[in-house]
């Protein structure tokens, strides 16, 4: 259990609830996904908008469960944002993609979603 992320913010936040947990996990599980593929998507396209509306509403989720990768998220926002053209981002993508993954999994098996 924790492995790919942190609760420690979460339970903060559910301030003892821990149906507000439960709850907070499954709205990861509900749009998260949704999001990094349609990141995805937009990067290969390089359709920068989307990949900086994608990389932006993915932001606090990233940073709440703590999956150590909000940096790379950013850059990979702040390519669409200010589209860099000339910049390479699969690598940063890719950090990010790997560990939602990961957490997707992990907390499918801890909370038997």
């Amino acid at each position: 259990m924790e492995n790919n992320y942190k609760l420690f913010r979460v339970r903060e936040l559910a301030d003892g609830d821990d149906d507000f947990v439960m709850a907070i996990a499954a709205a990861f599980l509900e749009e998260v996904p949704e999001d990094a593929e349609r990141l995805k998507k937009a990067v290969a396209e390089a359709d920068y908008y989307t990949a900086y509306q994608a990389a932006h509403k993915m932001k606090p989720t990233i940073d709440l469960f703590e999956l150590g990768v909000l940096e790379d998220l950013i850059v990979v926002q702040d390519w669409g944002k200010l589209e860099k053209k000339d910049e390479d981002v699969s690598v940063q993508l890719k950090t990010v993609l790997d560990a939602i993954g990961k957490t997707v999994e992990e907390i499918k098996t801890d909370f038997n979603l």
